[in-house]
């Protein structure tokens, strides 16, 4: 059995800066008193250089004709890293940050997903959802069918709410395939494991909401449907890793929390009084060692050579604090803590979130902290690439939808990825940051005008960027998002895809589900693994 090590270092971006006012494009008036710390170092020498340039395609065009020579081994590993939110403005400016955060000027920096050679473009919309939520697309990149928004592991004959639309209508994810195959699997979430995108992985439902049976209503629990807890613990028993968040759940209603015992929104929620943590642990075969916990401390003392199954969680969304909660204090130097040999060859340990907080970041309007969780998914699936090998282990990064979120306003080169504009509106002469959403809690009017962002803290954690639309939940957007594919079989994730065609291709290169014509019994290898990355929010619209 394995998991993945996913390292998560939280590092302070340095404080954003005023640029100074550039050429009045698109109408705009200059910034007034603005000071400038990288704009008037651009072009660099070396950039000035044509040569520079056609060296740098001439290197790009060289790495491209490698790839006419396919990898199409069967894939033995299966890694899906899910960015619950990342659309393609989110992954350009997470880009800028990285390079910003290692003292470059950021435009010219690669994220590590960047760098693998295939890239493809997914459609988002649910089946009856223009713009889609996050239970319909992990219906699609996890079961491979598309989905109605809302709804889980069922096909779109389902009605959300509507329990007794469910029966005959479920369908089985990736994950389940996998099993089925006599593989080990493995789920390492952000939030909670009940939470809509993991739960695709092993769950139907006609409402993604159905947490425990304390959140169903009375008519499905009468019509004979299980809450997304129950069916964790039941419905594919086997999984060796389960890591996440909203351990409540899992225990009778009412029952005190072991971390705060004093804190009532902690506690239990089952109104069948069960302890489905201890339901998992009895449900394992005579000989296996399964071990349930709670706190990293916990974690870190596992001896994992001698673990057979993993559950682990803890009462926040994640199975550790949010990265940005700590943001401006200590920046909590996990990378050397879970540096140091965890992985023996039968598991490797995924403890804490990595991009996970993505989705509700931007659901806040508060793009520092979206951006600083997809830096660290980003530093998650470069420790991936590193511990496995392109040959035999497909690694796919993508996303279940986008935001309404942008960065604009002719900045110069260089310019902080949180920083102003380096123009006042010629409309209402304030000034502006680059980054803002088309609708959210940003929206904010003072004395019957747009806030001046100089008057406030622009640069904080918490700060809300500005939007066109006042809404207390920033929205999903519409747009395709991207598919990053490295390893066997990863040229098949190329072009313009319908969403749900990913595990369908991810299947057919690890030869497991129904599509194996193509391959060589003899030549399979005995254990792969999938472990999908999901990465999702509480806060969903």
């Amino acid at each position: 059995m394995k998991a993945l090590l996913l390292l998560l270092l939280l590092a302070q971006l340095c404080s954003a800066s005023l640029v100074p006012g550039r050429w009045g494009l698109g109408g705009g008036i200059p910034a007034v008193g603005a000071v400038g710390c990288y704009g008037s170092r651009f072009p660099t020498e070396r950039e000035k250089d044509p040569e520079y340039w056609r060296r740098q395609a001439q290197e790009t065009l060289r790495n491209a004709l490698r790839l006419q020579r396919l990898n199409q081994n069967v894939a033995k590993n299966l890694i899906l890293f899910l960015g619950d939110g990342m659309g393609v403005s989110t992954v350009t400016a997470a880009r800028i940050l990285k390079g910003q955060l290692q003292h470059g000027q950021g435009e010219e920096s690669l994220l590590e997903m960047e760098k693998f050679p295939y890239v493809a473009l997914a459609k988002t919309y649910n089946t009856n959802a223009q713009v889609p939520d996050s239970a319909g697309t992990a219906t699609a990149y996890l079961c491979g069918v598309k989905a109605n928004e809302g709804t889980l592991g069922v096909s779109a004959g389902v009605t959300r709410d509507r329990c007794n639309t469910t029966k005959g209508q479920e369908v089985t994810s990736i994950l389940r395939w996998a099993k089925d195959a006599g593989k080990a699997v493995g789920i390492v979430t952000t939030t909670r494991v009940t939470h809509a995108t993991p739960s695709a992985a092993y769950a139907h439902s006609a409402n993604r909401d159905w947490y425990s049976d304390g959140e169903m209503p009375p008519d499905a629990l009468e019509g004979g449907c299980k809450d997304i807890a129950r069916q964790l613990v039941e419905n594919i028993p086997d999984i060796e890793v389960i890591m996440g968040g909203g351990r409540k759940y899992m225990f009778p209603k009412n029952a005190s929390d072991v971390e705060y015992p004093h804190e009532e929104k902690h506690r239990g929620t089952r109104l069948d009084r069960r302890n489905l943590v201890q339901a998992w642990q009895e449900a394992k075969p005579p000989g296996k060692v399964a071990k349930y916990v709670w706190h990293r401390r916990e974690l870190l003392a596992l001896n994992l050579s001698r673990i057979d199954f993993l559950l682990g969680e803890s009462r926040h969304p994640g199975v550790l604090q949010p990265q940005l909660g700590a943001l401006g204090r200590d920046p909590s130097p996990v990378l050397g803590q879970l540096e140091r040999p965890v992985m023996p060859p039968r598991m490797l340990l995924a403890p804490r979130d990595a991009g996970g907080r993505i989705d509700h970041g931007h659901h806040e309007g508060k793009a520092k902290q979206a951006l600083h969780e997809a830096v660290e998914l980003d530093r998650a699936i470069g420790l991936a690439t590193r511990l496995t090998s392109a040959r035999d282990t497909l690694s796919v990064v993508t996303a279940d939808h986008s935001h309404v979120f942008t960065f604009g306003g002719y900045t110069p080169r260089g310019n902080p990825i949180f920083g102003l504009a380096p123009m006042q509106s010629d409309v209402d002469r304030k000034p502006f940051t680059s980054i803002l959403y088309g609708n959210g809690p940003g929206y904010k009017i003072v004395a019957g005008e747009r806030e001046n962002v100089s008057a406030v803290d622009f640069a904080h954690a918490d700060y809300q960027a500005q939007s066109a639309v006042p809404l207390r939940q920033e929205t999903h957007g519409g747009e395709d998002v991207a598919v990053f594919a490295q390893g066997p079989m990863a040229h098949l994730l190329h072009g313009v895809h319908e969403q749900n065609y990913i595990p369908h291709a991810m299947a057919y290169a690890a030869c497991i589900g129904s599509n194996r014509a193509h391959c060589n019994a003899g030549a399979r290898p005995a254990a792969p693994l999938l472990l999908p990355f999901l990465a999702f929010l509480i806060l969903l619209c």
